[in-house]
């Protein structure tokens, strides 16, 4: 029990993937009697049901408060097999960990990131031979989808989760795109220290977490002077509060698609235009 702060199982994670039909576990538990619970016992007990299925366990130890499945000051480490799984979108192999985000509807992702690319190349001749930022880029799937559409564009991806921009990079590597660059950093800090990138970007993609983009980092990306920027949402009501921000700093909002990722959920993910 979360108030009580005690108990042992907090949650059971699981990724899997259409392409080689993988299956890769997280088990989330405290400390409080760990000694007394047998993880490669229960590693057994997972093969014997999933086969060659069983791509990987791994074990997260999360005492904090908070909800997460990967804890900041807990440990993760590995039980048995491998800690990534590979998943294909639009033709790109994009090799995944658990600290990854990566979105879990790949099927219904190629729809959405077919629209991303639709609303970014819409006029190819403002992508090619400029520069393209991908903020909140994940694994840089995005980047790597646009890259692969328009050879003439350079690509800047940033995040601040450094495993997933790891996996950028090699996904980048092992599907032969070249002309991408990934930084592992919190985006407002990124911006920060790189105001080289000021005037010189003519698109943006943005892809943020449910709570959106923080105000303050919102504004140093209005400060990039940006033509277009493209903004990914899995929440449209923190994409509402900064749609108000952007058309205050004269963006106009040109176009909007809703894509449903969640099938049987109220949620249901958003792309919308912005443009100067």
């Amino acid at each position: 029990m979360v108030r009580k702060k005690e108990g042992f199982f907090r949650y059971f994670v699981v990724r899997k993937s259409y392409k080689t039909d993988e299956l890769l576990f997280n088990l989330v538990t405290t400390s409080f009697d760990l000694p007394k619970f047998d993880l490669q016992k229960f590693a057994k007990f997972l093969k014997d049901i999933f086969g060659k299925r069983l791509a990987g366990l791994l074990h997260t130890i999360n005492d904090e408060v908070g909800d997460r499945t990967i804890a900041t000051s807990g440990s993760i480490d590995l039980i048995y097999g491998k800690e990534k799984i590979v998943e294909e979108l639009l033709g790109l192999n994009f090799e995944i960990s658990m600290k990854s985000f990566f979105q879990t509807n790949p099927k219904s992702a190629e729809k959405l990131y077919t629209k991303v690319v639709d609303y970014a190349l819409e006029n190819k001749e403002a992508i090619d031979n400029t520069v393209v930022m991908d903020l909140f880029c994940g694994t840089g799937t995005i980047g790597q989808i646009i890259a692969s559409n328009s050879k003439n564009a350079k690509i800047v991806g940033v995040d601040i989760i450094a495993s997933a921009i790891e996996d950028a990079k090699k996904n980048a590597k092992r599907n032969n795109i070249e002309g991408l660059e990934f930084y592992a950093a919190d985006v407002g800090k990124f911006l920060n220290e790189h105001p080289q990138y000021k005037n010189k970007i003519r698109t943006i993609i943005l892809d943020p977490a449910r709570a959106g983009i923080a105000p303050k980092t919102l504004k140093k990306i209005i400060n990039l002077n940006a033509d277009r920027m493209v903004y990914v949402s899995c929440n449209p009501a923190t994409q509402a509060r900064d749609t108000e921000e952007l058309i205050k700093a004269g963006y106009q909002l040109k176009k909007i698609s809703l894509v449903d990722q969640f099938p049987h959920t109220a949620h249901i993910e958003t792309v919308v235009l912005f443009e100067k």
